[in-house]
């Protein structure tokens, strides 16, 4: 059989081999609770406090503006639930969102539900772009915490954050944005971009799996969803885990650094990727392919008459791994809410195949996925065909 081809990083990327060893050390001789004030503390700390700059850096924030975390999910969850439970007090209980949100996000925002906050959710246009004019009505005075995720995770589609925002902070809410897929292939400077708080996912971009941040602007309050020490400045008590901050501090700084060429390279295997199932087979429908935006790394594609179960399993068996939609919902047979909150048709949704390109796509993985997916595609509709 042929090298297998990974075409998930949507889901999670490898490990790249400067992170692990940057982290290396802290799992044997480094091994000191930044907390304690003996030798192995202090050098634990001063290796926490370079992490968080360097980290920071990468973002154009401030060292004390970055808290880390055990991954997106929970900088999700700090974000809007610790957003919405400081400011309802002020008279602000309402939450605006996307309905294409990941599910943590919206996990979030239905919580906040449960415990009293209204949830409102705008409208998107048919390749998943936030309809301003929706957003605007919604984004009213009583509005604690607006969330739109920056790149969505199964279509690709870029929001207009910067207008987002604009409209948010003129009502004087909060803006979140996940930007998990994000990182690494859009610009993000926190001095020319004013969301209050953002989420970012080590795993997303190198690092190992169990490590994130959450960038949360100075002056911007958040209840703590958790109680204990004082670690993070209180957002985040429990022990720093110094090497996955360490990970995550070295995969960042790869990562903007290459992100220029990484972003074209990524591009070119989407578009050729794109073109060659396009050639090879005529009706193939593309989720969010006419957005003005679209992430470089991420393609959606739905033929009709085949399955995506079906069609996962026969790349499976090819040696080509690609994924039904966000990897968080592994297993379940709901329909993706993505491509349901954008219109899709029901079947469309039913084959619907995302695949997703990183460090390991190359042109000659991409032009053999082309091939076998045509054929596979095939074969399904003859079996339909006998079948029926």
């Amino acid at each position: 059989m042929p090298e297998p081809i990974y075409l998930d990083h949507a889901a999670t990327t490898p490990v790249r081999p400067e992170v692990v060893e940057a982290m290396a050390p802290f799992y044997g001789p480094r091994f000191g609770n930044p907390s304690s004030l003996h030798r192995w503390g202090r050098e634990a700390r001063t290796a926490l406090d370079e992490a968080r700059e360097r980290l920071a850096n990468c973002l154009g924030a401030r060292a004390d503006e970055i808290c880390f975390t055990s991954g997106g999910t929970e900088a999700d969850n700090i974000a809007i639930l610790g957003g919405w439970r400081a400011r309802r007090r002020e008279g602000r209980n309402a939450i605006v969102a996307t309905p294409i949100e990941h599910k943590a996000v919206l996990g979030a925002v239905h919580q906040a539900a449960r415990e009293g906050a209204e949830e409102r959710l705008c409208r998107v246009n048919p390749d998943g772009v936030v309809v301003p004019g929706s957003f605007d009505e919604l984004t009213r005075s009583d509005v604690a915490v607006c969330t739109v995720m920056w790149v969505n995770n199964e279509i690709g589609t870029v929001q207009p954050i910067e207008t987002l925002i604009a409209t948010a902070k003129g009502r004087g809410a909060l803006f979140h944005t996940d930007a998990v897929q994000a990182f690494g292939k859009i610009d993000i400077d926190a001095r020319k971009v004013a969301f209050d708080a953002l989420s970012m996912s080590g795993h997303k971009i190198g690092a190992p799996k169990g490590c994130g941040a959450i960038f949360v602007r100075r002056g911007t309050v958040l209840e703590s969803l958790f109680h204990g020490g004082s670690q993070e400045r209180g957002k985040r008590p429990g022990t720093e885990n110094v090497a996955a901050a360490i990970g995550l501090a070295r995969a960042a700084e790869l990562a903007c650094a290459e992100r220029e060429a990484e972003v074209a390279r990524l591009r070119a295997l989407r578009e050729r990727l794109e073109h060659g199932i396009r050639a090879k087979v005529a009706d193939a429908v593309f989720h969010g392919a006419g957005a003005g935006t679209r992430a470089p790394h991420i393609l959606n594609v739905s033929v009709p008459g085949t399955d995506t179960e079906s069609m996962l399993m026969a790349l499976d068996l090819q040696g080509i791994g690609c994924s039904g939609g966000s990897a968080c919902q592994s297993g379940s047979t709901t329909p993706s809410h993505v491509l349901s909150a954008v219109g899709v048709r029901h079947d469309l949704i039913g084959a619907a195949i995302r695949m997703s390109l990183g460090a390991l796509s190359d042109e000659r993985s991409v032009d053999r996925v082309v091939e076998v997916f045509a054929r596979l595609v095939a074969k399904a509709r003859n079996l339909a065909v006998v079948s029926s």
